[in-house]
């Protein structure tokens, strides 16, 4: 028995929307297609435009943000092989092997106000810091892991008006543990406050680190450990932003009981899928 996938031209709202639906709840592509009998490059192209206008749209409301307290981190994925298997004449070049996603998120709220995709050096801990301090209203407490790049960063885009601490984690292996698929475990962890005066109760990042957990789940080109990866860094970027939107306006939080964008004041109600397939004909 042979199976109907539909294409771009003739794919309704509707089908839209159940798309979209399978691609947020960590469904690969291919299990999209099979779920929704939607032609594989359809579901990658309604990706692709609908994560681009989710990022436009994102970019113009997540501004003059009140946030008190501020987690950053970063959450490595690759794009087309991995590092090691990256051709000699490609090395360097953002869109193949390792890109790192940076994120910010406000510990109260729980949105994540701004986040880069990326490679993992100063440049790009500048420009991600720059963007973070344009998007907020007052001064804030910051946490950062250990990496080095962060602390210029955040001095060149806050100056002192920030209170900013670095968490800084010492790992080491479980021996009882399986080598292969075990995670490294965390022996010791040390707070260091770098500018201002941050209160020590709140130097913490285990918000944001719980966040690259459902960064994990819910986006199968983060799922460790399968065949699931980017092939091209505009459809990863585009599903990361798609990520996003329907974290900070459609998904219930379940530690605050709404969502992050609505606890923000960003919207002034919870969002569906529909809201978010819409964008599509406002931009």
């Amino acid at each position: 028995m042979s199976s109907i996938l539909v294409n771009m031209n003739t794919l309704k709202s509707e089908r839209r929307t159940a798309v979209i639906r399978c691609l947020v709840e960590g469904n690969s592509i291919r299990s999209t297609v099979r779920i929704t009998g939607v032609a594989k490059n359809t579901v990658v192209k309604l990706l692709v435009d609908l994560g681009g206008a989710c990022e436009r749209y994102q970019d113009g409301v997540l501004r003059n943000l009140a946030c008190e307290r501020v987690q950053c981190d970063e959450i490595w994925s690759f794009v087309g092989c991995k590092d090691k298997n990256v051709p000699d004449e490609r090395r360097g070049e953002l869109g193949i092997g390792d890109v790192w996603t940076w994120t910010a998120i406000d510990a109260d709220t729980k949105i994540v106000l701004s986040w880069l995709v990326s490679t993992r050096d100063a440049d790009a801990a500048f420009e991600f810091m720059q963007d973070v301090a344009d998007r907020l209203t007052n001064r804030v407490q910051l946490t950062t892991d250990a990496h080095k790049p962060y602390l210029n960063a955040v001095k060149g885009a806050f100056g002192n008006n920030i209170d900013y601490a670095m968490l800084v984690k010492e790992y080491g292996s479980d021996p009882l543990s399986e080598k292969r698929y075990s995670p490294a475990v965390c022996l010791s962890a040390s707070k260091r406050p770098k500018i201002g005066k941050p209160d020590s109760d709140f130097i913490s990042t285990s918000i944001n680190e719980r966040h690259n957990l459902t960064m994990r789940m819910s986006m199968r080109r983060f799922t460790r450990l399968t065949n699931a990866f980017s092939k091209k860094v505009e459809n990863h970027a585009a599903a990361i932003s798609l990520h996003f939107m329907y974290y900070n306006f459609v998904r219930i939080h379940q530690t605050i009981k709404t969502t992050p964008a609505f606890a923000a004041g960003v919207t002034d109600k919870i969002w569906t899928l529909e809201d978010v397939v819409a964008l599509l004909n406002s931009n």
